[in-house]
Order: C-alpha cells, then sequence, then structure tokens
C-alpha cells in the first residue's frame, strides 16, 4: 500500500471578541463543505513546515506555530490503488494578512475562505478529524496553553 504525506494548520484568532479559525471551500465542493487548509508534505520540507505553507498558500495569510495538534490517519482509493495517509495538523496563531486574498496562480484550488466560530467549528467542519483537530484546538485555546501574554494578542 502507498503512503502520503500531508500536513496543515487549525489557524486561530480573536475577532470581535470571539475566537475564529480560517476554513477553506476547496474547488469543486459544494457550499457548505469547509475543510482546514492542508497539502503534501514536499521533498524535504518538514511537516511544520508544510502546514505554515499550504495555510498562506490557500488562506492567503502567515500564522505561527504553537505546536502539533496530532494527525489524522486513513485509507482511500486513487486510480484503483489504497494508499495510506496520514495528515499532521499544526496549532496556528493567524499573525498578518486577508483571508482570501489568495496568489492568483493558486486561487483555482480554494472556492472560499471564511473565518467560522472556533466554538462552532467542530460542528461546520466536513471531515471528521479535521472535526476532531478543531476539537483539541477549542480545548487548547480554553485552557490558555499558549505561552504567557500570547492569549491576548490573538
Amino acid at each position: 500500500m502507498l503512503r502520503e504525506f500531508s500536513a496543515g494548520g487549525v489557524v486561530v484568532r480573536r475577532l470581535r471578541g470571539r475566537f475564529v479559525l480560517a476554513a477553506i471551500r476547496p474547488g469543486g465542493k459544494p457550499t457548505g463543505v469547509w475543510a482546514l487548509p492542508k497539502g503534501l508534505v514536499g521533498p524535504g520540507e518538514k511537516p511544520e513546515e508544510t502546514a505554515l505553507r499550504e495555510v498562506a498558500e490557500e488562506t492567503g495569510i502567515e500564522a505561527r506555530s504553537l505546536g502539533k495538534l496530532g494527525d489524522v490517519r486513513y485509507v482511500y482509493s486513487r486510480g484503483g490503488e489504497r494508499i495510506f495517509k496520514v495528515v499532521s495538523f499544526y496549532l496556528l496563531r493567524y499573525r498578518r494578512g486577508r483571508l482570501g486574498d489568495l496568489p492568483p496562480a493558486l486561487a483555482f484550488e480554494v472556492a472560499e475562505a471564511r473565518w467560522l466560530p472556533l466554538d462552532e467549528a467542530p460542528r461546520l467542519l466536513a471531515y471528521k478529524g479535521e472535526r476532531d483537530m478543531a476539537e483539541r484546538a477549542l480545548a487548547r485555546v480554553s485552557a490558555g496553553a499558549y505561552d504567557p501574554g500570547s492569549a491576548a494578542a490573538l
């Protein structure tokens, strides 16, 4: 069985007094199908670097890693071949940029980008593994598991 490794991010920030996360509607998916930004780990790239790169490419924003949230594992088929996939997710803090301001060469990958309320994300995201990562992010934010002074900066 082939193996594939990807990484993605749960980008969190405080907006109008409420924690939100950056979600995307991948190109070709119907309205209301929300996912987390993610992509294949490039040659020589560390998963955490991939997560930051994919977030920038798919949302238009820059973020800083606050550490790994966990892995999602599943098997899927492509061209009749079964593939075991591992996606490593990282909790990321928004730094700068405008959500949805995508480079033209990459805009085809994402139909829409939106801030979703963090406390609602576990039910709004389309995929179970990603809903689990949103729950982990919510638990970390609720527990204040940030370096001193950083929670206020979200």
